[in-house]
């Protein structure tokens, strides 16, 4: 045994050391071959490679870290990669992390054939099926149909493969209770910088956005992010013993109400009370929520800004214009009828000519509503693919709630419930389950509730590899 303990520290001292060596001298070539700038990033690529293949837990911290903190980069090259980023794909520095991280995970299991590749779990199966119908539906729209960009087309799908990516190498890391503690803080401390951020812009912008978003802002990305946070906080709140220092919880949970109505988002808004109402019917602990709830809807009126009833009103009272769809008598701003004249096209025109399996992903013109998009990029196999995995997400996550019997657990089995009923009417009006800034904790958080009922002692996920 001991013989044993002293070849793994051998062994773990070799790998620093050859880590080292690798780097002093990577580093020596990209200083005289490529520019400052290339050089200083590649070289913390290979730091950032070098701390993940020794400790996968680091690599995640980072990756935490990165989801909203990460600078969008600037990559330069032509029309294909200005269509790119015209489709809503930017190039940031958690992309570049995660596919670090990746290729030390994949090589940390190569090198060590007893982690495993992929840990069985109940998701892996769905995951996979809507991940190859998104790859033969592009496949399928760019050779036979010629209807989209392969370049874009590749991006896309990359970005579903990272954040399924991160599900897969928290679900492979979780061991121990107190990791789930541990990854759960740090989310929160991201989202108390994220919300900081946010509200330094109020005096300066009309609409607040998370950090490096560009100079446009993505404030309904954040509004979906602050959607699912708030679940979050809330369910920690109402939860007895969940965690201590309640009191930063609820200095935290007003940074992010005053956040999320400086977004001006209404899809977000329009989220928030399913989600609430979620969360009163599985808490326990009911009157911790509908108390402050009607507290809160009692004062809003004396309390909302200006700039937040102007946005409501807006929707039913912007100056008339030829782009304004009509309900009945009612008609409805231009963006809005935008996103309600998509779901019309494709539902009763676009969608029949491929009704199976679509026009590939981004084969069709941007639409920003998700269940249309699904529909019309992967057709029918891909949206019942789709359906399936939300169906199995909800089940997990009430399984997770029901075998709970730590009060953590199930204050996050609760939130994440809520914030997935949150997420679902967001994505009424956005592709929420597109957005990388939303989907990264999404999954991360979706890691944790697969895996809840096996630190339970219940039936979780299987233990082959």
């Amino acid at each position: 045994m001991i013989g044993t303990q002293q070849l793994e520290g051998n062994t773990r001292a070799a790998v620093f050391l050859l880590a080292a060596v690798a780097l002093a001298l990577c580093g020596a070539m990209l200083a005289n071959k490529l520019s400052l700038g290339i050089a200083v990033a590649s070289v913390v690529a290979i730091i950032v490679f070098t701390f993940s293949f020794v400790s996968t837990e680091i690599a995640l911290y980072m990756l935490i870290f990165s989801m909203l903190l990460g600078p969008q980069l600037t990559v330069g090259g032509g029309d294909e990669i200005a269509a790119v980023r015209g489709r809503g794909v930017a190039l940031r520095a958690d992309d570049i992390l995660v596919a670090v991280i990746g290729l030390s995970w994949f090589l940390r299991v190569a090198v060590d054939k007893e982690l495993g590749f992929f840990l069985r779990t109940p998701l892996n199966i769905p995951i996979a099926v809507y991940f190859v119908i998104c790859i033969v539906a592009t496949v399928h729209g760019y050779y036979l149909m010629r209807r989209l960009n392969p370049v874009v087309g590749f991006f896309f799908i990359l970005k579903y493969f990272e954040y399924f990516l991160i599900y897969f190498m928290a679900v492979n890391h979780l061991r121990e209770k107190e990791q789930i503690r541990r990854f759960l803080i740090a989310m929160l401390l991201v989202c108390f910088c994220v919300c900081v951020f946010a509200i330094s812009q109020i005096p300066y912008v009309e609409r607040v956005s998370a950090p490096f978003e560009g100079e446009e802002g993505e404030p309904n990305t954040l509004g979906g992010y602050l959607v699912l946070m708030l679940c979050l906080v809330v369910s920690l709140l109402a939860t007895p013993k969940s965690i201590g220092k309640k009191p930063l919880l609820i200095v935290l949970l007003g940074l992010m109400l005053v956040s999320l109505a400086a977004t001006l988002s209404r899809g977000s808004w329009v989220a928030l009370p399913p989600a609430i109402l979620t969360l009163v019917a599985l808490s326990r602990n009911r009157l911790f929520i509908v108390v402050p709830l009607v507290i809160v809807l009692a004062a809003a009126p004396f309390m909302l800004p200006k700039s937040v009833t102007d946005r409501v009103n807006y929707t039913f009272n912007q100056p008339d214009n030829d782009e304004q769809l009509k309900i009945g008598t009612v008609k409805v701003d231009s963006s809005t009828s935008a996103r309600l004249i998509s779901w019309k096209v494709i539902l009763t025109q676009d969608f029949v000519h491929h009704p199976v399996i679509g026009w590939g992903v981004t084969g069709h013109s941007f639409v920003d509503a998700q269940i249309p998009r699904v529909l019309i990029e992967t057709g029918l196999l891909g949206l019942t693919a789709f359906f399936v995995l939300i169906g199995l997400l909800f089940k997990h996550g009430l399984r997770a709630l029901r075998v709970s019997r730590d009060p953590l657990f199930e204050a996050i089995s609760v939130g994440y419930v809520a914030g997935l009923v949150g997420l679902l009417v967001h994505s009424v009006g956005a592709n929420t389950f597109i957005i990388v800034r939303i989907m990264e904790p999404f999954w991360f958080l979706t890691a944790l509730i697969v895996m809840i009922p096996r630190f339970e002692g219940a039936e979780g996920p299987g233990s082959g590899r």
